[in-house]
């Protein structure tokens, strides 16, 4: 195992809240098209938090022979450089997932060879220390498994489908889990049956601070954004035109609200929620949307996000109605992007490239990508039993 190492996300269209539910929340039976094949997200991503910006990359070498090894980096807020944070002591090949609250950062260990549930590591000091957690089952292979709200309510996406729910981030820490739902039960609530639910990809907080799932309908058009409110669950609207089925790829919380980003046949969309009404971007072309179209997402602060692609292309996000911009090209080997002090869609991003067991640091300023920083991860192959 690496020493030191832990285991195991112009249309404007404005949709409003009433006409969601109606559109969304009828017991009619649906109009739905065949299942899509499910658009998977590699677990390479970055989120940012008051302590400062954090990033998950994969480094060391072959999967199939356990010598890759998940690592998780920060940059505190207000500093410049990244430091080399994954939590000791639990191997970490199945990949990791985190989650930010404001004062406090949730890092999950999927399974792994003879692992069959997740630990938990908490840091509130930027990762030099960690304090230690469980969940009683195997986290999803998505970067949004975690959520964590302004109150220390936990959420987690489980391998099937299944979210349970922990009152507080210490009781998440002491595996104090409750059932919330599960897949079966969100795919044949009202709003389930309405959009066809077929697939949970993420969990996050709405405005109301209520929980909320997101993933993937067949009903042409529709959304699979939910939250629950009082134990009832009810579809959040979101509502895109055309007849393709749409995907929601990732959902993270904001100040004001929620953003996701979504796939939609060629194409690759973010939409912002601020409780009541939905604001949806112009489209990125991206082809078929499928498996490995994808390389990695993020969120930044103020509801900016980032889609790192195939072939070295990366798009950038601001805030609530902002525009889709392309970043230039990505060094070789970028895994992962994430966002600078303060990034919008046209402001500093950082791509954090990796080749076996160094990871360097390239930075966008004045349109190019600069160097300025190489990580050496204390990797030992062959030892991640």
């Amino acid at each position: 195992m690496i020493r030191g190492l832990p285991r195991g996300i112009r249309v404007g269209l404005a949709v409003a809240c009433a006409g969601l539910l109606a559109a969304c929340g009828s017991q009619r039976a649906a109009v739905t098209s065949p299942a899509p094949p499910a658009v998977t997200v590699p677990l390479g991503t970055s989120l940012v938090t008051a302590q400062g910006t954090w990033a998950i990359a994969v480094m060391g070498g072959s999967a199939a022979s356990y010598n890759n090894f998940w690592q998780l980096f920060v940059r505190p807020a207000g500093a410049s450089r990244w430091s080399l944070v994954t939590p000791q002591g639990v191997a970490d090949n199945g990949g990791l997932v985190a989650a930010g609250a404001s004062t406090s950062l949730v890092v999950g260990f999927r399974p792994s060879q003879s692992l069959a549930f997740s630990p938990l590591a908490t840091s509130t000091n930027t990762g030099k220390n960690w304090t230690p957690g469980l969940v009683d089952a195997g986290l999803a292979d998505t970067p949004g498994a975690i959520a964590v709200g302004p109150s220390g309510r936990t959420l987690a996406l489980l391998q099937d489908g299944t979210i349970q729910a922990a009152p507080t981030a210490s009781a998440a820490a002491a595996g104090q889990w409750a059932l919330l739902t599960t897949r079966n039960a969100l795919a044949a609530s009202a709003p389930g049956r309405s959009c066809g639910l077929v697939s949970v990809q993420a969990v996050s907080f709405g405005p109301g601070k209520d929980p909320m799932a997101a993933g993937g309908c067949t009903r042409p058009g529709v959304a699979g954004v939910f939250t629950d409110t009082g134990g009832t669950w009810r579809s959040a609207g979101l509502v895109l035109p055309g007849k393709d089925t749409v995907q929601v790829l990732g959902l993270a919380a904001t100040a004001g609200g929620n953003v996701a980003l979504l796939a939609a046949g060629n194409s690759l969309l973010a939409a912002w929620w601020n409780g009541t009404r939905w604001t949806v971007s112009d489209p990125v072309a991206a082809g078929p949307v499928t498996a490995g179209t994808v390389r990695a997402l993020g969120f930044g602060a103020d509801g900016s996000a980032w889609l790192l692609l195939g072939g070295g292309r990366a798009e950038a996000i601001g805030g609530t109605g902002g525009s889709w911009q392309a970043l230039p090209p990505v060094p070789p080997g970028t895994g992962t992007l994430a966002p600078g002090s303060n990034a919008t869609g046209g402001g500093a991003y950082d791509a954090l490239a990796v080749s076996g067991s160094k990871l360097t640091v390239w930075r966008l300023a004045q349109g190019a990508w600069a160097k300025v920083q190489l990580i050496t991860v204390p990797i030992v192959y062959g030892s991640s039993s």
